[in-house]
């Protein structure tokens, strides 16, 4: 009996690995073939313009039935891979009875939406009405969008972090599975808040904000080293925007500690260089480069010192530039550049008479400083800025200092890195970006709690984008190839990504025990769609 399974095992992975280089010289077929197709294709067009030449005709398939979503079938194996749907239910609590969805269920329902492209509750009827995706997904429904919405409003706040717990409990999965060297580096973790702006009248909580913007704060803490939101705080949009932030970094704090990280660096602008906490974060072994206001005493102090003092500031780009600079001259790697556009914006302002304002120079000189609320002096980096003002195009009227400030607990970085650090910090900004061209930093609901759930719920899309770039595998003999994708998809544009690894058209097998989603078209992608969908 032994023996005959250990025959019927080896012979269902010789059918697999048969079937593995079968699909691989197919995908090299398909690849192939377009690159001829395209060569092909530039050529002298005599015979009139390319599109519109087809005749087209539209008819219903009689047998065959597919999908135009056809990644999500992986990601619903990434969401079982690392057992999310379990994480929610275990601890969300907020359906008297299950007829038949489970909190899990209307959690995924509009992720999903999200993933699909859908940027509002609405959109939800689509997929509710396809059967094949139903088919394919192995429901006999999904939740109406009515009902997503009444799954909203039930949140009370404390069940807000009790769905974000239970998330980032299947992110330190994704994160375990990426071996020692991921938490052995620094988790920067970003905090900064945007607002969402709202036409909704009823809303309540909303607010006007500083802008004149109606709508809501929304808090965000995310891991700079893979772009995922962490927590999602939400306020009035009068609100501070540093209102919430301690507590959603303490969070974050003990989220990457769970995961293993010993270094920690925190990163925020001026709103978050909160003094009554520093001294604690700094006692606790957290690093932190915040943005300081320029106060007056500050600024004094930082006019005062002797210009020998200060020194240019180096910029990354300006160091990556010369590296390469100094690796490629004298080589035939060297090409002519391209000749420089001219600056249109420039033109449009002199030919007005518009103020212009350019930065001639950069330096940094650092001083020791104790804020108030502390009783720890920190390091305290002083970027003096040599602005040119020049009006209508004329010659420059005059130069003028302007002083930006950053605080920090590291006394081994250089105030150049430090200044890089914060900087680097702004790339946050992309993030809520993504998250409000996704649909969801968005307001569907009427209450402020509802929103705030809704929020999380359709920004697991965006963390399930970088949970699929996290689990790729990597193949020790085509480590850098397979390393370079993972780190294009991690930082892929949200719409990017959905062309790549979710808008795929996919017939549906359904068979006695296996749903069979058969892709029927093409894209340069599918290796490393294969490469997860087989460790899946």
């Amino acid at each position: 009996m032994a023996d005959d399974k250990s025959i019927a095992a080896t012979r269902a992975k010789a059918t697999a690995r048969r079937a593995k280089r079968a699909r691989g010289r197919k995908l090299d077929s398909e690849a192939a073939m377009i690159e001829r197709r395209l060569a092909a294709a530039v050529r002298a067009g005599d015979e009139g313009p390319v599109l519109g030449r087809a005749k087209i005709s539209y008819e219903m398939a009689e047998r065959v039935s597919g999908v135009s979503h056809g990644g999500m079938g992986l990601i619903a194996q990434v969401v079982d891979h690392l057992g999310l749907a379990a994480a929610i239910d275990s601890g969300l609590d907020l359906l008297q009875a299950h007829r038949p969805y489970h909190e899990s269920d209307h959690v995924l329902n509009i992720a999903y939406n999200t993933c699909c492209g859908g940027r509002h509750l609405d959109d939800i009827e689509a997929r509710r009405n396809d059967r094949v995706f139903s088919d394919a997904l192995g429901v006999a429904s999904l939740p109406d969008p009515t009902t997503a919405g009444d799954f909203c409003r039930r949140f009370e706040p404390k069940d807000i972090w009790i769905l974000q717990e239970a998330i980032n409990t299947a992110r330190l999965r994704a994160w375990a599975a990426q071996g020692p060297d991921f938490v052995a580096g620094t988790a920067r973790i970003d905090v900064d808040a945007t607002i969402v702006s709202t036409t909704g009248e009823c809303k309540e909580g909303m607010d006007i904000s500083y802008k004149g913007d109606w709508g809501y704060s929304a808090l965000v803490v995310s891991l700079a080293n893979t772009s995922e939101p962490l927590y999602l705080d939400l306020h009035g949009a009068n609100r501070p925007s540093h209102e919430g932030a301690p507590e959603a970094l303490d969070k974050a704090i003990a989220l990457c500690r769970k995961a293993g990280f010993e270094d920690i660096l925190l990163r925020g602008d001026t709103d978050y260089s909160m003094t009554t906490r520093l001294d604690r974060w700094n006692a606790d072994g957290i690093r932190f480069v915040f943005g300081y206001d320029a106060m007056t005493p500050l600024v004094f102090r930082a006019g005062a010192i002797e210009e020998t003092e200060y020194h240019a500031l180096v910029a990354k780009a300006d160091a990556a530039r010369a590296k390469l600079l100094s690796e490629t001259v004298g080589t035939a790697a060297v090409k002519k550049s391209r000749a420089k556009q001219p600056r249109v914006k420039d033109g449009i302002v002199a030919s007005r008479g518009y103020k212009k304002i350019t930065t001639t120079a950069e330096d940094v000189v650092e001083l020791t400083y104790r804020p108030r609320a502390a009783k720890t002096d920190y390091r305290m980096i002083a970027l003096r800025k040599n602005l040119t003002i020049e009006v209508g195009g004329q010659e420059t009227l005059f130069d003028q200092y302007r002083y930006f400030f950053y605080i920090t607990n590291d006394w081994n970085m250089t105030p150049d890195q430090v200044v890089g650090e914060a900087r680097q910090r702004c790339n946050q900004e992309n993030l809520h970006a993504q998250l409000k061209d996704m649909g969801a930093l968005s307001a569907p609901v009427g209450t402020l709690v509802a929103n705030h759930a809704y929020m999380i719920m359709a920004s697991l899309a965006w963390s399930m984008k970088a949970w699929c770039a996290l689990l790729l595998p990597v193949h020790p003999r085509w480590s850098a190839k397979h390393r370079a994708e993972a780190d294009k998809l991690l930082r892929m544009e949200f719409h990017t990504f959905r062309a790549a690894f979710i808008d795929i058209a996919c017939q549906i097998v359904r068979g006695a025990r296996k749903i069979r989603w058969r892709i029927i078209a093409w894209n340069p992608w599918l290796r490393p769609f294969f490469r997860l969908a087989d460790i899946l």
